[in-house]
């Protein structure tokens, strides 16, 4: 009766069901509030018997607190379980639970924020490109290569490396450089064109791409999918020396062999002239060994023989023993021979690769060292004019003077 009588004067009166489904229907028309990201740490995290995931999501700055839930037929679709004290991003429908009377987030999709969502997004490219083949390169590294090509920053110290280590480990190669960014946003397409001016000149047989380390920022642009395609569609074997020792990149997975330093990339492309001089030496250290123990060998035998020989007395056996040694000193020299031939036409053809990285032999192919009044080697154009040089020759040397110097072209 005192309900009958109560007047409102113009105000809305609504019931609890009333006013939980009015702000029901202010957040479904709300397209704000309809799609949105929400970013916080998970403080509580729940599975119900009925398989729903409910969690609480915090503001660490501010400590609010948001509730949130993914449904069961969601849950199979997360990329991931999340755990408490992790950062998250969430995505789903802000709506009103009525049975509660707060306000809760439906989840669809859960990533990790942050360096997480970084590595996230990293092992997602990863078994995505591993899942095409990208990574199954293991193609052989040439053996003597007479020219490689270097994909690098002029200004990175790795590149600095890559030469000294070249110069000292295998002078006379050619070397082929190819400048590229390799850090920042323009990095990943300019090593890529860089790979391919690489391929169109064609002369390398192997390619090294450098960097010299750096943090994992730095490093990004080597985790770049034009970067990981260049390199594992490259027509010649790649070696990378990104200058790193605790994680890899995936530059380092498509590479067919990856070193840690730009050092060791240069180390694994080219041998050592001074270990190719200790083997030869070795070889032929072996030769003599192994044909003095085989003539050893062969007399043994044939000492054995006559001594079988001697205690033979009846014609027909003296005959048939003599022919069987005859066999086997025929059959012996012709092993002998053989081996001999063997191990003399390995230890040519080391001479003729060490012959032709003698300086001396490049000399004679036409090149030139060039000194400056000092007898210091002329590395770079960049000299006074009138600067008086010492050329030397195959056969003798001469004096010139410097008119003008020019850049050299770039590959």
């Amino acid at each position: 009766m005192l309900f009958s009588k109560f007047r409102t004067r113009g105000l809305p009166l609504l019931s609890v069901g009333g006013v939980s489904g009015y702000l029901k229907s202010l957040l479904a028309g709300d397209p704000y509030l309809a799609r949105l990201w929400v970013v916080g740490e998970v403080s509580s995290c729940q599975r119900s018997r009925n398989g729903h995931l409910f969690l609480t999501l915090v503001d660490p700055e501010s400590g609010d607190l948001l509730k949130g839930v993914v449904w069961q037929s969601q849950t199979a679709r997360l990329s991931f379980w999340p755990e408490v004290g992790q950062r998250v991003l969430a995505l789903g429908q802000l709506g009103i639970y009525s049975g509660g009377s707060y306000y809760r987030l439906v989840i669809w999709q859960l990533l990790p924020a942050g360096e997480g969502l970084l590595a996230w997004r990293f092992q997602q490219l990863k078994a995505r490109l591993a899942a095409e083949g990208l990574f199954d390169n293991q193609r052989p590294l040439p053996t003597h290569p007479q020219c490689i090509a270097v994909v690098s920053s002029p200004d990175a110290a790795g590149w600095g490396d890559i030469r000294r280590t070249l110069n000292q480990r295998y002078p006379g190669l050619r070397v082929l450089f190819a400048p590229a960014q390799v850090q920042g946003e323009a990095a990943p397409e300019s090593i890529v064109r860089a790979i391919r001016r690489v391929e169109r000149d064609g002369r390398a047989e192997v390619l090294i791409v450098a960097r010299g380390g750096g943090s994992g920022e730095d490093l990004a642009c080597f985790n770049d999918e034009r970067v990981v395609r260049a390199i594992a569609e490259c027509s010649i074997p790649v070696v990378t020396g990104i200058g790193h020792q605790r994680d890899e990149t995936l530059a380092d997975y498509a590479a067919d062999y990856a070193a840690h330093t730009p050092t060791a990339a240069a180390e694994r492309v080219v041998p050592d002239l001074r270990e190719l001089q200790r083997q030869a030496f070795q070889l032929r250290q072996q030769l003599v060994e192994r044909t003095l123990h085989a003539l050893e060998k062969a007399e043994q035998r044939w000492h054995h023989a006559q001594r079988r020989l001697a205690q033979v007395h009846p014609e027909r056996l003296l005959q048939q023993a003599q022919e069987r040694l005859a066999q086997q000193q025929q059959r012996l020299v012709q092993a002998v021979r053989h081996r001999l031939q063997q191990q003399q036409q390995r230890h040519q053809a080391l001479q003729q690769h060490l012959q032709a990285l003698d300086p001396a032999a490049v000399l004679r192919r036409g090149y030139a060292l060039v000194r400056d009044e000092r007898g210091s080697l002329v590395r770079s154009h960049r000299l006074p004019p009138q600067t008086r040089l010492r050329i030397q020759l195959a056969s003798g040397s001469l004096w010139a003077r410097v008119e003008e110097s020019h850049e050299p072209p770039q590959t």
